[in-house]
């Protein structure tokens, strides 16, 4: 056992069944918070602290057990404690979906199968107690891409002519989100766990949900389909975006709404990657950004984005569009 182990892990596990159990650090996925496996009679679970006022765990107890209470794969709470940031639950395992797609390639159709099939039953679900994703979030999203993209690329662009241009486009789909459902905001192949690797119909679970907020049925798909951090293809998501239709039969304007929310989401995503470099010193994250705004490419042309493509046209210059975001320095 780990001397290097936080105040309070005895004393809060001491009043569950894990009292004992042999405890083995992971790494985090942030500075203040930390993950421990628990092993104990053949059994594990999972420890999460997340230790106010650096963090606060209340969200993701919030999300967790409203998905869990409407019969979504969400992994069980086993014991809590939120004023010291303690969180004990089920194990998922280590089983990724992407990693388990990269490994098994022949596997990918029916993975992403499941994942759409997991989006339909979440969608017939009323949506949960969470915020709105209203106009103001998806400005502050979006205002990123300005913020910290053009500001790294040296160009001087039309801020108000780019929230004006996300007003135009977004004013129409804000009306027709109502009235909404749950969006997990972050669903994609490093958030989704295989929990019986090998078992086509095996179960997924979800992690990384804590910022769940109500919205438009077409942005977890879009975070699924264009993933950021692995390549999906134009034909497998064409395939996923027709076995969601048939399921969920959506209205005559989601071909647009998705696009929008996939110019939005991309634009946000590059944003925030050259922030991640610029502020943060993490260079891993420029790699991916040419995926990134290659599938922001293809959504401009829907004719939806017409505001927001005439203002890339007016404001970033071709050669880094072609380069796909060129070289951020």
């Amino acid at each position: 056992m780990s001397d290097n182990l936080p105040d309070g892990i005895h004393d809060f596990l001491g009043d569950t069944a894990w009292q004992g159990a042999e405890i083995a650090p992971l790494v985090g996925d942030a500075s203040f918070r930390r993950y421990f496996r628990l092993r104990m009679g053949g059994r594990s679970a999972m420890l999460m602290h997340a230790p106010p006022p650096h963090e606060d765990p209340r969200p993701f107890l919030h999300v967790a057990h409203w998905l869990s209470d409407n019969g979504m794969r969400a992994p069980q709470i086993l014991a809590e404690l939120p004023d010291k940031g303690w969180i004990l639950t089920e194990d998922f395992g280590d089983e990724r979906m992407k990693e388990w797609i990269d490994a098994h390639p022949e596997d990918e159709h029916a993975v992403y199968a499941q994942a759409i099939d997991a989006l339909v039953k979440l969608h017939t679900l009323p949506p949960g107690p969470f915020d709105p994703y209203d106009m103001a979030v998806y400005h502050r999203e979006a205002g990123l891409f300005v913020e910290w993209y053009c500001a790294a690329a040296g160009l001087s662009v039309d801020e108000a002519g780019w929230e004006a241009a996300w007003n135009k486009v977004l004013t129409p789909l804000l009306q027709r989100q109502n009235p909404g459902v749950t969006v997990l905001r972050d669903y994609h192949a490093e958030n989704i766990m295989l929990l019986e690797p090998g078992e086509l119909a095996g179960e997924q679970g979800i992690i990384d949900f804590q910022d769940a907020l109500v919205g438009h049925k077409a942005y977890d798909l879009v975070s699924l389909l264009q993933d950021a951090r692995r390549d999906v293809s134009e034909s497998l998501e064409h395939d996923m975006l027709c076995r969601y239709r048939a399921a969920a039969a959506p209205d005559e304007h989601f071909e647009a709404d998705y696009a929008l929310l996939g110019a939005q989401r991309n634009a946000k995503i590059v944003g925030i990657f050259t922030r991640l470099f610029k502020r943060d010193g993490k260079p891993r994250y420029l790699r991916m950004i040419p995926r990134v705004w290659a599938a922001m490419e293809r959504d401009l042309r829907h004719e939806a984005l017409a505001p927001v493509a005439d203002w890339f046209a007016a404001n970033i210059p071709q050669d880094l569009r072609d380069n796909h975001g060129g070289e951020i320095g």
